[in-house]
């Protein structure tokens, strides 16, 4: 899913994402709104070879509905469907190419929030998000950077608790069916791709906690990540489990800053795919007319030697011990309450400066 400022804007920056929403019904408890957005972006960036790459593309257009009715006092039914993969930079030379983003239905009230669907993992909105949510470049974490699946999950049932003087706890779980699957047409017991891989029904793990004491918070959570897609064709025909993740994000906010540290963790399972410690460090300061924001993230790849109770090493012969220093900065600029543009710029320490880039764009609310 495209990430975008407004999703996480703080205080000074812009009004938050979907307050430019019309509310086409309102009455005897029920309330439906419409909203969308219309993001154009051009980016220049780093290729492998050294060579540079630049595209005029669509940035995460969005439209959607959410609606909420009152079921009865202190019990609220809601509901969320989005559309991205709009393609507003190519609307008029190809194929419409619409596709799901965010579609989940859920009960609030006071025992808590539950919900289910298809939306952004509580891993990426308590741990990742609080330190980069921005307009293009973002830093790796332990999806991303190990080629695993995407930022939305689907199938997923969580549950938050009420707060308890500030403690909040999470829990959650993701289901794949055996239903879910694509066989190979050469081998029908072997599944290479569709949601599920595995063949088997599967429902992964995952939870956390977090604690906010005014202008400060800290998060803390776990995934087995089951479930997500393997990227890679040897990864598949092993029918390997990723492993797990970990992570412990804190922030504080004062006025228009807003600071954020965290400590994330792949523990990797998959041949060919090395155990990853991400500790990253962002802050964001809302000057009255936009943001201006910078992240730093120091990636330590395969660093870590695991041993068994005899010390010998489990570390595979081949494994990795790199380090990467990732920084993004960027702004915005709003234009009007519905209209804003951003520019940033991303260095990610590789080779040939690979995937290093600029990016500037413009995005319209209603």
């Amino acid at each position: 899913m495209k990430k975008t400022l407004l999703a996480t804007a703080i205080a000074g920056a812009m009004v938050a994402s979907g307050a430019q929403a019309a509310t086409v019904y309102n009455q005897d408890g029920t309330k439906l709104d419409v909203y969308g957005n219309i993001q154009l972006a051009v980016y220049s960036t780093t290729k492998a070879n050294g060579e540079s790459d630049s595209q005029l593309t669509d940035n995460g257009t969005t439209f959607g509905f959410a609606a909420e009715h009152v079921i009865y006092d202190g019990l609220t039914g809601y509901m969320k469907l989005e559309f991205d993969d709009i393609n507003a930079d190519e609307m008029a030379t190809g194929p419409r190419q619409d596709g799901g983003d965010t579609a989940y239905i859920g009960l609030k009230g006071n025992f808590g929030d539950v919900k289910l669907g298809s939306y952004d993992d509580l891993f990426d909105d308590w741990i990742q998000d609080p330190v980069t949510n921005n307009e293009g470049f973002d830093v790796s974490d332990s999806t991303s950077y190990a080629g695993l699946g995407g930022a939305i999950q689907t199938d997923q049932l969580t549950y938050v608790s009420p707060s308890f003087s500030g403690l909040e706890l999470a829990i959650g779980t993701q289901f794949k069916g055996d239903g879910e699957g694509i066989t190979s047409d050469n081998d029908p017991g072997q599944f290479v791709g569709g949601e599920n891989l595995s063949g088997d029904s599967n429902a992964s793990v995952f939870g956390g906690a977090k604690y906010t004491a005014g202008n400060f918070s800290v998060a803390a959570m776990y995934d087995n990540l089951d479930n997500y897609e393997v990227r890679t064709q040897d990864a598949i025909n092993a029918g390997q489990e990723f492993g797990d993740r970990y992570g412990i994000t804190g922030q504080y906010t004062m006025d228009s800053l807003r600071v954020a540290l965290k400590l994330e963790r792949f523990e990797s399972d998959v041949d060919g795919v090395d155990s990853t410690n991400f500790y990253g460090l962002g802050a964001r300061y809302g000057y009255g007319q936009g943001d201006i924001y910078g992240a730093y993230q120091y990636v330590d790849v395969g660093a870590e030697d695991f041993t068994n109770e005899l010390g010998e090493s489990l570390q595979d012969e081949q494994e990795r011990d790199e380090t990467y220093n990732q920084i993004i900065v960027g702004a915005t600029y709003n234009i009007s309450d519905a209209m804003y543009t951003w520019a940033e710029a991303a260095f990610y320490d590789k080779e040939n400066d690979e995937d290093d880039g600029v990016g500037v764009g413009v995005t319209y609310m209603f």
